[in-house]
């Protein structure tokens, strides 16, 4: 069949798209290459169809009645066939949508003196007629050689002859259409696991198959829709910030249908199990990551080192009704999710170890130990060493937990004050600071750029500061103990919040390496203590007495602040104090409940609420507990006030006040001028949550 026909044939729908086909998927070059290869007169392979009279679902269209029986559906060839159609019609073929076409050939121009083929290049091209766009070749009015021939004759030149190579080329490359492509057709008697059968075969030749791509197109050939569906979660997901792809749908659905970790398992499965299969993991994958954003300080897909280390969880829930059972579990399964994204647990022999780990989550009710087990077997141990980050660069698994870990300290962007965490807005992402300048460490740190060890220590994980998507920083040859200072002045706790040694001798160019050594132990230790934590039992009360809560430091049931309302930088009475306390209270409140003290610092130095009273009309424990009530009643109401039970202790000379919350019953607001505000625990600190954030947490905590 020639190709003039077979594009005749796709615009008539005499030719289909069967649903468990991929996507267009063809780099430029490919089509390139194809459209190349027509013109010289190479081969380029043969076309496989099905002929059926019970065709399955075709991409975005239903197939006529009139055309049922003689309808070819493209089992082999589509990549070639949708290239054809995209440059010698210039439109997307029916059976696709734009958002389909992720590579575009159709910039793809032919210059009509040397036969040449390039994709448009403004510099190249612009102001010279003889590159024309492939797609103003076919229809023959829109490109006339001897027009062409005008503008390039040169004094002496044969315009006639000159037209004549113009057209010759022209003619070649129209003449692609009459090219004659063999067809070779499976027949109908195939059933629709054959066709698909034969599918995978054939791609194995060409753009082979991934073993993701062939179990996608076992299950769209049961279920048609599952490929679209999959991609309206994935884009819904986007909007949440969790990129994920195919991929990643097909793998944790074969591990919610059949337990295994290997995409063949799911080759056989009935469609009504696929779509039971879909519904709980549309569920799992909500909670999943509401339960990321909220407890793990995890915001975007982009925070860990693969999805994969979701999958094994995506399972867990599947098999205890799409929850975690207690805290006790959840924090076990983050422990497990931070190891193995620290260790890249998935990074290799990925379908084996995933079957591995899923085959134990299938027989052991609470696995995560065993998980954890055999991460220690694979690498040794999961204790983070700080030698573990000596020349390790942005790409590599710890520089996405020691942000993780940044964020679980309630790290702010140096140079706007903002959140690195999803509240930040929908621009979130991670961004890289050199903490020492490059050009002032290969100018005067004594550097070689074009070193490579040296790039390495230069670019190292220490000597990276977190920033949000907003921050445009241009330091220069700036040192470090020029510009810390001033960020700690304007942003206090702000440098220790992302591990930075304390010491300001080591902020100097000619202490780079002692800066690097003392950071990786910071962050080592970060990692170490909340793995620890998260293995810890959170017990009520704990500590019993103040003096064990003070030694024990803040977790997420016990926080610290200095003061109710007297701000000790200052020197005055602060209003935003106060708002700071309730929101404590309000997150306590809607997390697991816990205890805040008022009168300690975050080191645990008790500062005692002395200076409080001083701003009091009755300045003395009745007089701060009626204020602190009120407080209390302005910003979250009356009705909690029930689980807020507060005492006072004297410990040095000093009184510090203790503030015990129950967990509500119901979500709890902070409201203020700006309206309603929503506040949970996430490690030791209280963090806002937008909207949307707001409404999952919710749905994931309480029964509504």
């Amino acid at each position: 069949m020639i190709i003039r026909e077979l594009m005749d044939g796709i615009r008539k729908l005499d030719m289909v798209l069967p649903e468990f086909q991929r996507e267009y998927v063809w780099l430029r070059e490919q089509a390139k290459q194809l459209i190349v290869s027509l013109y010289l007169g190479y081969p380029t392979g043969s076309l496989l169809f099905w002929k059926t009279d019970n065709p399955p679902d075709i991409k975005n269209m239903t197939i006529p009645r009139d055309k049922i029986g003689t309808t070819l559906v493209i089992l082999d060839g589509q990549q070639r066939l949708t290239t054809l159609y995209l440059l010698t019609r210039g439109e997307i073929p029916p059976y696709y949508r734009e958002e389909d076409i992720n590579t575009d050939p159709r910039s793809l121009y032919f210059d009509l003196e040397t036969g040449d083929f390039q994709y448009y290049q403004a510099m190249r091209m612009r102001n010279n007629p003889t590159w024309v766009a492939v797609t103003d070749c076919f229809p023959s009015s829109r490109i006339n050689p001897f027009e062409v021939a005008k503008q390039k004759l040169t004094p002496g030149q044969d315009p006639f002859k000159l037209a004549q190579c113009y057209n010759d080329n022209l003619t070649r490359l129209r003449n692609i259409l009459e090219r004659d492509y063999p067809i070779q057709i499976v027949p109908s008697s195939a059933h629709i696991d054959d066709a698909i059968n034969v599918f995978d075969r054939v791609n194995s030749l060409g753009t082979k198959l991934t073993d993701a791509d062939l179990a996608l197109a076992h299950i769209t050939g049961k279920w048609p829709q599952a490929r679209q569906v999959m991609k309206e979660k994935i884009r819904e997901l986007e909007s949440k910030r969790f990129t994920f792809d195919l991929t990643f749908m097909v793998r944790s659905l074969t591990g919610v249908v059949n337990g295994r970790g290997l995409f063949e398992t799911i080759h056989q499965t009935p469609p009504q199990d696929l779509k039971k299969g879909w519904d709980r993991l549309n569920k799992i994958l909500d909670y999943l990551v509401t339960l990321l954003t909220g407890h793990a300080h995890i915001h975007s897909a982009d925070d860990l080192n693969s999805t994969n280390v979701l999958v094994p969880a995506v399972v867990y829930l599947a098999h205890h009704n799409g929850r975690f059972e207690n805290d006790h579990e959840m924090r076990r399964f983050i422990h497990w999710m931070y190891a193995a994204s620290a260790w890249a647990r998935y990074t290799s022999q990925t379908d084996q170890r995933l079957d591995h780990d899923i085959s134990i989550i299938q027989r052991i009710e609470s696995p995560w130990k065993e998980l954890v087990d055999a991460i220690i077997e694979q690498r040794g141990r999961i204790e983070v060493k700080p030698s573990d980050m000596e020349g390790r660069v942005g790409n590599h698994p710890l520089y996405r937990i020691a942000f993780i870990m940044a964020n679980d300290h309630g790290a702010i962007d140096w140079f706007n004050g903002s959140p690195l965490d999803s509240t930040h807005g929908p621009s979130y992402a991670i961004q890289s600071h050199h903490i020492f300048p490059t050009s002032l460490l290969y100018s005067q740190g004594g550097y070689d750029s074009e070193n490579h060890l040296h790039k390495k220590i230069v670019n190292e994980i220490a000597n990276r500061a977190f920033l949000t998507g907003d921050s445009n920083v241009s330091l220069g040859n700036t040192e470090p103990a020029q510009y810390l200072p001033k960020i700690e002045k304007r942003y206090p706790g702000a440098l220790i919040k992302q591990f930075i040694p304390q010491d300001p001798n080591l902020w100097k160019v000619d202490r780079f390496e002692n800066f690097l050594a003392a950071r990786r132990r910071l962050i080592a230790d970060a990692i170490n203590e909340r793995m620890d934590e998260l293995l810890a039992d959170l017990e009520r009360p704990r500590p019993q007495t103040l003096e064990q809560m003070l030694a024990g430091g803040e977790n997420p049931i016990l926080e610290f602040k200095s003061s109710l309302r007297w701000d000790l930088r200052t020197q005055q009475v602060n209003s935003d104090l106060q708002k700071s306390v309730a929101k404590t209270v309000a997150a306590l409140m809607n997390f697991e409940g816990g205890t805040l003290l008022i009168g300690a610092a975050n080191d645990g130095t008790i500062i005692g609420i002395e200076n409080d009273f001083k701003t009091l009309k009755r300045g003395d424990k009745d007089g701060f507990e009626q204020t602190l009530h009120q407080v209390l009643v302005d910003y979250i109401g009356a009705e909690f006030t029930q689980y807020i039970h507060v005492s006072f202790e004297e410990s040095g000379g000093h009184i510090v006040c203790v503030v015990r919350v129950e967990p509500s019953p119901k979500p709890v607001y902070i409201t203020d001028k700006g309206g309603k505000e929503f506040y949970i625990r996430a490690g030791n600190t209280t963090r806002p949550l937008d909207v949307q954030a707001t409404h999952d947490y919710i749905n994931m905590h309480w029964e509504t």
